[in-house]
């Protein structure tokens, strides 16, 4: 191909590829007249990116490819039966709470999952039931419905991620309580069913972290039910001071789930330890949870305890 040609089939893949999260098929580079060797150059000069066999990166870019061009790569390539699933889904959802495999999972009908190669770098490749109503359309990638990614990662993880994942869509409304028979009848028959079935009683909306969904938990586990999520801390002339992940009022105890990222900034650090002060003023005894203290069963109802009680010490007024 002429040099002019190869310009005019490179701007016809790279426009195509705006609409695909910055990826071309390499069966879309020969429909344009793009040849192997002109794909090998464009790579080679680093404007194009391989991410596997049979898709390239051709976006502008500065090395660092976004997850979600690593997913579109994934499924293009495996072909048009090709449906992103379980924790997959759930990132393109932005479902939270799921343990993270690091890997991308696709789903593949069976009869067309035979060729597929287990091996191939980062992928894993499912063969589940999968009919075309649980399959929903997120950032133009083919993708496992809210109920139907929240059914399949309850089934695959323990109670307190699996919660965490239901709060999680819950409080992004993916799904609504009307959804629960739905999600109920999608796990129906499935392994791990009967037990996972229980663990749909322990949503609670209101939590807007998977740390929140798990400090709940061992607190409930212990019979120390949070009174209030999302409660609204408020001073003595009625304004709203803080609004903290859990309350427990009877106790004057106040509970604030601390993840990674922006607590540790300078600037974050400065300000929780002046709304920290404030909830002190207002009468509540403040206690933080990190990821690692709900890794166990009892640190979390202890905290609790010691924090009621050295609000006791500070005033006998904060007696239930």
């Amino acid at each position: 191909m002429s040099s002019v040609g190869a310009a005019s089939a490179v701007a016809v893949i790279e426009h195509v590829a705006t609409t695909q999260n910055g990826v071309a098929t390499a069966a879309q580079c020969r429909q344009a007249g793009l040849t192997a060797w002109e794909v090998k150059a464009l790579c080679r000069s680093r404007r194009w990116l391989r991410l596997n066999r049979a898709a390239y990166y051709v976006a502008p870019h500065t090395g660092e490819i976004p997850q979600v061009a690593l997913v579109h790569a994934a499924v293009l390539s495996a072909g048009p039966h090709a449906v992103a699933v379980l924790e997959t889904a759930a990132d393109l959802h932005n479902i939270a709470g799921a343990r993270d495999s690091g890997r991308i999972h696709i789903n593949l009908p069976g009869p067309h999952a035979r060729d597929r190669r287990s091996t191939e770098p980062g992928i894993v490749f499912h063969q589940m039931r999968l009919p075309l109503s649980e399959v929903a359309e997120v950032r133009g990638i083919p993708v496992s419905s809210p109920a139907r990614t929240v059914a399949d990662l309850v089934l695959r993880n323990d109670r307190l991620h699996a919660v965490a994942v239901l709060d999680s869509a819950f409080n992004r409304r993916l799904i609504v309580p009307e959804d629960l028979d739905l999600v109920r009848a999608q796990m129906a028959g499935r392994p791990g069913a009967a037990s996972a079935w229980l663990w749909l009683t322990d949503v609670d909306a209101r939590a807007e972290s998977p740390l929140e969904t798990r400090v709940r938990l061992r607190a409930s586990d212990a019979g120390l039910p949070p009174d209030e999520l999302q409660y609204r801390v408020r001073d003595c002339d009625n304004q709203i001071i803080a609004v903290t992940d859990l309350a427990w009022l009877r106790r004057r105890v106040i509970g604030e789930a601390d993840g990674k990222g922006v607590h540790g900034l300078p600037s974050a650090v400065f300000a929780d330890r002046k709304r920290q002060n404030a909830i002190i003023a207002a009468n509540f005894h403040p206690i933080r949870f990190t990821w690692e203290d709900t890794l166990g069963r009892d640190y979390v109802p202890r905290a609790i305890h010691a924090a009621e009680a050295r609000g006791w010490e500070a005033s006998g007024r904060w007696r239930p």
